[in-house]
């Protein structure tokens, strides 16, 4: 049960190596290491050649954390495929953690983690609607995000299934990807705190007002699929109302009536 770990990065050369040492300081070592360098301007991929040879490092040019965490993927080997954002660190009992529930738990393909948030250098808690579930957590995954990226372990085949990180996507690719897995299978969850999750960054897109139009487009993309039961067309066909008729807020309180009106068309369809 070897994993390959895929770090996409962009430009943080300097939280790259904290990042980059929770990963060697594994008590379960990875069996490689990915770095995807999407487009950096900062000298990304020299540093982390100089420092970090023990690595594999792909360059491309900007395109983006979906093409990027894609473009690692498709060069893993291994049966499991691990994610961790350039910005967040691991405990160093992580991965041996997260094995060891799959071994015991071997019916699982997708396995994570609760997290602790770190805020501008400083811990806070985690809040309600982002404390982590394990089981039929589709429901869940509906109003928010529910797995971080960081805190994944996930078999290759399910990728063979439900596809790759969405590229269209800008933002709330992630978001996009566990509706898509948590709609056909259940997730394990192994409950202690194994990644610090950082925050607060400027160039952090989840703190940028208006990321409901691609929750919305994730929804959308999402009603059209088959494999939906009858009580997840109507949970999705619910939250789908609630956030277009929310954005529509948003539009017009930032003068976009027009735009408004088209989201809520779409709310009184539902």
């Amino acid at each position: 049960m070897s994993i390959t770990v895929v770090i996409p990065t962009y430009n943080r050369k300097k939280t790259l190596g904290q990042a980059l040492d929770s990963l060697i300081n594994q008590t379960l070592p990875p069996a490689e290491i990915i770095l995807v360098d999407d487009g950096s301007t900062d000298g990304t991929a020299y540093w982390a050649r100089k420092e970090y040879p023990q690595i594999k490092i792909l360059e491309q040019g900007n395109q983006g954390v979906s093409a990027a965490r894609n473009a690692g993927i498709q060069e893993v080997t291994t049966d499991w495929i691990a994610f961790l954002d350039s910005d967040d660190l691991w405990m160093a009992e992580k991965l041996e953690r997260q094995m060891g529930a799959l071994e015991e738990s071997p019916d699982y393909r997708v396995c994570h983690t609760e997290e602790q948030w770190v805020y501008r250098g400083k811990h806070k808690p985690v809040a309600a609607p982002y404390v982590k579930q394990g089981g039929w957590i589709f429901e869940r995954c509906l109003p928010v995000c529910a797995i971080s990226p960081s805190t994944v372990l996930i078999h290759k085949t399910v990728f063979e299934e439900v596809g790759l990180f969405d590229e269209t996507l800008p933002a709330c690719e992630d978001y996009d990807l566990w509706l898509r897995i948590c709609s056909r299978m259940p997730v394990l969850l192994v409950k202690e705190a194994l990644i610090e999750k950082h925050g607060g960054h400027q160039d952090q897109l989840s703190s940028q007002w208006g990321l409901d139009k691609w929750r919305i487009q994730a929804l959308q993309k999402l009603l059209e699929e088959e494999h939906l039961n009858d009580e997840q067309r109507v949970l999705a066909e619910r939250q789908l109302k609630r956030k277009c008729l929310i954005y529509a807020q948003g539009l017009e309180k930032h003068g976009n009536s027009e735009q408004a009106d088209g989201y809520k068309a779409i709310a009184a369809k539902l």
